[in-house]
């Protein structure tokens, strides 16, 4: 199939202005119209070599050696000029942090119609037509005025997907799929995974997708190939390296994934002393009702879990309980005490009993400080610490979260997703909470660190008696962290019971379809979905 070969890379190194090496002579075949999974743990080289595809690499970053090869145009051999003209058109990418990718002062549909219009590729009206068209089937809220809206006027999982339509808006001939559905809810990642397949078919589009999630690069990629430390480790057929892996470390991430589709939460002290109490909650953006009446409790050392589609509410649940968000009513009681409804209100000692682990690094750490600034910052605002009882606690957290000590002297565009993920975990323990709202803590993190953050909550919660309410899209994570579980629809909850009950005895239709909507671990999954939904409409 060689003169099927779309993608070659040949030989790719890249290094760091350090000297370290990041990818280690990796090469890589792509064919038209397959699609190569990329996994490995986090900072393996998965987003780096995809971004090397299209000759880019981050700051402090550069390709060493090796050749990337693009329908027989060796691209690292062009000029600026040429690189561009590939860039979008030929060859286009989907980003892991959508938030941190778009421009915040131009509308959606401006960016998703920039490339086709740049390339001269289409009039304005037919990429319009054609964006609203993605947005459509994307399952994008309201696709004909969907992309007047502004970046920040959209949830996570919808800024996700916009940007899978703006990279999809010139028919490339290779889409880099780096992590494309990390923020999206597991019923609009089903709906996002067949349009992808679908899209790749109809135009023969070869694919790179990059993930940690094996089960969701089982629906869609033909070979898998595995990564550590910039090396390659193995590469097979998707079902060869799904049940026959030949390494050890390829054995240990489908071993973790497996298991965590069947384990459930670990018996903790769960106390009757409730620690936090919402009644009857209305939040509003605007004159937008986006919380509608939502009652909870959490007690002592307890995780409660908050889960539902993009866009329910979850994460402006979240705000609320923090103060970034005053609801228009409601009662919010935190240990025993009304709790200000706006962050300006509330003591410096109630602000550091309750911290937010936000859902995307990238916008909520200051790329110009050091770790050692960021993960400081709560022990000396909060405790007073003098500099060399920061370090001293600095070091002590980065060991909790995994990542090394000497790390604290670097900025954040020098970690991978799931490091600076690990970085907000560890700041907001540094204050030392009593309650931590979790906004999707592992939707970054490889299999094997998503383990041991689980274990380290866990560990957090047993010896410290801590509460953690838990805003998440991912089931599994829900399985092994959560006592009871609240399922949200459109502002709204439709069920909050025990996580058990909840797994095991759902009564609401939207319950049973987000339980039946995760995918499993083997490759005809979503054909076998996708043929039910053929049955049912017949």
């Amino acid at each position: 199939m060689e003169d099927q070969v779309i993608l070659h890379i040949k030989g790719l190194c890249l290094g760091s202005v350090a000297g370290n090496v990041i990818v280690d002579k990796v090469d890589l075949r792509l064919h038209k119209g397959e699609v190569l999974g990329l996994i490995g743990e986090s900072g393996a080289g998965k987003s780096t070599i995809g971004l090397a595809s299209m000759c880019y690499a981050r700051a402090g970053v550069h390709i060493a050696e090796g050749e990337v090869v693009l329908d027989g145009v060796n691209i690292r051999s062009l000029d600026a000029e040429g690189r561009r003209d590939m860039r979008g058109k030929r060859i286009a990418y989907i980003a892991q942090s959508a938030a941190a990718a778009f421009n915040p002062a131009h509308t959606l549909m401006d960016q998703v119609c920039e490339a086709p219009l740049l390339h001269g590729l289409m009039t304005r009206s037919e990429a319009q037509a054609w964006a609203r068209e993605l947005f459509a089937a994307l399952d994008l809220p309201d696709p004909q005025n969907f992309g007047a809206r502004y970046p920040h006027q959209v949830s996570g999982g919808q800024l996700q997907r916009a940007m899978a339509a703006m990279a999809m808006s010139c028919r490339p001939d290779v889409l880099v799929l780096d992590e494309p559905t990390t923020a999206l809810d597991v019923t609009t990642q089903i709906e996002v995974l067949i349009l992808l397949k679908s899209l790749i078919r109809q135009y023969n589009t070869a694919a790179l997708y990059i993930t940690h999630d094996l089960a969701v690069v089982a629906q869609v990629a033909d070979r898998i190939k595995v990564l550590r430390h910039g090396k390659e480790v193995e590469e097979g057929e998707t079902n060869q390296i799904l049940h026959h892996a030949t390494k050890d470390y390829t054995a240990r991430l489908v071993a973790v994934r497996g298991a965590a589709a069947n384990e459930r939460a670990i018996a903790a002290t769960v106390k009757e002393t409730t620690v936090l109490s919402i009644d009857d909650c209305h939040a509003y953006y605007g004159d937008f009702h986006v919380v509608r009446g939502v009652s909870l409790d959490v007690k002592l050392g307890e995780t409660v879990a908050v889960v539902g589609e993009s866009g329910s509410g979850k994460s402006t649940l979240a705000r609320v309980i923090t103060g970034l968000l005053a609801p228009r009513s409601g009662n919010i009681v935190f240990q025993g005490q009304a709790l200000p409804k706006s962050l300006g209100e509330r003591s410096k000692e109630l602000k550091r009993r309750i911290q937010l682990v936000y859902q995307i690094p990238d916008v909520a750490i200051n790329p110009r400080q050091s770790l050692l600034d960021i993960i400081g910052r709560p022990v000396e605002f909060y405790f007073g610490a003098g500099r060399a009882e920061v370090l001293a606690r600095a070091k002590e957290l980065m060991a909790l979260v995994e990542l090394p000590v000497e790390y604290l002297e670097r900025r954040p565009g020098q970690l991978s997703g799931g490091q600076k993920q690990r970085v907000c975990i560890a700041r907001a323990l540094a204050a030392k909470p009593d309650l931590i709202i979790l906004d999707e803590p592992t939707s970054a993190l490889d299999p094997l660190v998503a383990e041991e953050i689980l274990t380290l909550l866990r560990k957090l919660q047993r010896e410290l008696g801590l509460s953690y309410v838990l805003i998440t899209h991912d089931l599994d994570v829900v399985h092994r962290i959560a006592h009871r579980t609240a399922v949200m629809l459109q502002g709204q909850f439709v069920a909050f019971d025990k996580t058990d009950n909840i797994f095991d005895r759902p009564d609401h239709p939207y319950t049973q379809k987000l339980i039946t909507a995760v995918p499993e671990m083997r490759v005809d999954w979503l054909d076998e979905v996708l043929e039910k939904r053929r049955l049912a409409a017949v």
